[in-house]
C-alpha cells in the first residue's frame, strides 16, 4: 500500500472513531439509548468507576440516572488515537455539565461540572469501528451553584431531551441515530 493510501485509511479510521465518540455524547445528552448502544460492540464493557458493566447493563444503568437531571452536556476534546490493525486505543478528555431538575431542591451531586477522560479500546469488526471496552476516569469536579447562574430569559430557545429538540425536526430527512 502506498503512503497516500495508508494516510487516507488512517484518516478514515480516526474520523470513524471520533464520530463514534461524538455520537455517544449526543445520545447521552439527548436521551437516545439506541444511539449510545450503537457506539459499542456486542459484549462491550463500560466501567464508569463503580465497576464494569456490559453494554446493555450500562444502558439500563445510565438512562435512569440521566433522567434525574434537567440537562447534561458532554464536550469531548484532545482525542488521541493509536492503532494497530483492527484495534485502537482512544484517549479523550472531556467536560460534562449536569443540571438538576427544575423546581427540585438544590443537590450538589445533581448540579456539577466534571472533567473526565474516556480511555477506550476500539475494535473494527465487520468494517465498523466501535467501543469494545471503556474506562472512564474523573479528573476533577466542582459544584455548579444555581445562585451563580445567569437566568435565561423565556425568549431563548433551550435544548430539550425529546423530539421537540431541533435535532429531530430541522432536517427530518437525516436520522439522528
Amino acid at each position: 500500500m502506498d503512503e497516500l493510501s495508508v494516510n487516507l485509511a488512517m484518516l478514515a479510521r480516526d474520523r470513524a472513531i471520533e464520530r463514534t465518540l461524538h455520537r455517544y455524547c449526543r445520545g447521552i445528552d439527548r436521551m437516545l439509548p439506541e444511539t449510545v448502544r450503537s457506539c459499542f460492540h456486542d459484549g462491550a464493557i463500560d466501567d464508569h468507576g463503580d465497576g464494569p458493566r456490559d453494554r446493555d447493563e450500562f444502558i439500563a444503568w445510565v438512562f435512569p440516572l440521566l433522567a434525574t437531571y434537567e440537562s447534561t452536556m458532554h464536550l469531548i476534546a484532545n482525542v488521541m488515537i493509536d492503532a494497530h490493525d483492527d484495534v485502537a486505543l482512544a484517549e479523550s478528555y472531556g467536560i460534562a455539565h449536569h443540571r438538576g431538575l427544575e423546581g427540585e431542591p438544590f443537590e450538589p451531586r445533581r448540579n456539577l461540572i466534571t472533567g473526565f477522560r474516556f480511555v477506550d479500546r476500539f475494535e473494527q469488526r465487520g468494517g465498523r469501528w466501535a467501543i469494545a471496552h471503556r474506562v472512564a476516569t474523573t479528573e476533577w469536579s466542582r459544584i455548579d451553584d444555581p445562585a451563580d447562574r445567569w437566568p435565561l430569559p423565556d425568549t431563548i430557545r433551550r435544548g430539550t431531551r425529546d423530539e421537540t429538540d431541533p435535532l429531530h425536526w430541522l432536517v427530518p430527512e437525516v436520522t439522528t441515530r
